[in-house]
């Protein structure tokens, strides 16, 4: 394995541990403030953590095209001039903004009545709704695939669904904001095939997002200074750490390593999930929420293996 793989796979894997322990973060912010205040907070200090990073990655983008041209290069826009690009942009902030406002609120809503091992594992739930909602969108999933969704409602069953056959409120509805975040993974795939830059797609939909929260708190909760100053750790860790610099260390990670190793360092956010859940929170899972547990993991892993012509040409 060369340096540089090795590298972006560690950070990779520092991402899903960002990204699992912030569902600890979000777990103990609800006990400050309200889910659309958290989030509002929490993505306005996400897209404000990324305005120095996009200025950084351009500046390094204007001194390679320095040194190759010879020449003194203008600043790049924020905006792309093209008209269609730009277009495009806002039209993919917009969306994935919407999308991520549904599910990341839902998700808070949750984790008033959940756990956040539970809900770590039922988000990562969306990798294997992906290939059920690529239907819509005529593609034709592989036999991994299917197996992947096999394994996933199964453990599903397992982990939510009690032996009376009924499922608890708040993993109701971590599991519907997990059908958000499949829909915004689709969305994301979509217009970055569109060539839209990453962290600036990254930047909108954090905006959009915060703007639709802020006006969603203002309207069905009441917005306390005091009780968001007191929640200062919960939101820094959920909107600086794991939004801006894991949003931020993915991309870089990304670059260095097979789409299919990524995904699957990606996925052990819900083993972080659990597993920070256990360490700080004292939350305890049965031996059937376990069971539930092993299951959806291998769901993951499974839905995310290459394909035997994919194995030949990495």
């Amino acid at each position: 394995m060369s340096r540089e793989k090795l590298v972006g796979n560690m950070l990779l894997m520092l991402t899903s541990i960002l990204w699992g322990s912030a569902f600890v973060a979000q777990r103990v912010g609800m006990d400050y403030v309200g889910p659309l205040t958290f989030g509002a907070v929490r993505f306005i200090l996400a897209a404000l953590v990324l305005i120095p990073v996009i200025h950084f990655f351009e500046k390094g983008i204007r001194k390679k095209l320095e040194k190759a041209a010879g020449t003194v290069q203008k600043k790049i826009p924020f905006f792309p001039e093209d008209i269609d690009e730009r277009n495009t942009l806002i039209k993919a902030g917009v969306v994935c903004g919407c999308v991520i406002f549904c599910g990341t609120t839902l998700q808070q809503f949750g984790l008033v009545f959940t756990t956040a091992g539970k809900a770590g594992f039922i988000t990562a739930l969306y990798i294997v709704l992906v290939p059920i909602f690529s239907l819509f969108l005529r593609r034709i999933p592989s036999l991994k695939c299917w197996i992947g969704v096999a394994f996933g409602a199964v453990g599903l069953y397992f982990l939510t669904i009690t032996e009376e056959f009924t499922i608890a409120f708040g993993d109701l509805v971590v599991l519907i904001g997990a059908g958000f975040w499949a829909v915004h993974l689709l969305a994301i795939d979509y217009f970055i095939s569109r060539k839209v830059d990453a962290l600036k797609l990254s930047f909108l939909q954090f905006s959009v997002c915060a703007i639709l929260s802020t006006i969603a708190a203002l309207i069905f909760q009441e917005i306390s200074i005091k009780a968001i100053i007191a929640c200062t750790i919960p939101i820094l860790y959920a909107g600086v750490l794991s939004g801006g610099v894991g949003f931020t260390l993915q991309i870089i990670g990304q670059k260095h390593t097979n789409p299919t190793v990524a995904s699957l360092l990606l996925s052990m956010e819900a083993v972080f999930g659990a597993l920070f859940g256990f360490l700080l929170l004292d939350e305890i899972m049965n031996m059937r929420e376990i069971f539930g547990c092993i299951l959806m993991f291998s769901a993951i892993i499974i839905s995310q293996l290459p394909d035997k012509r994919e194995m030949g040409t990495s």
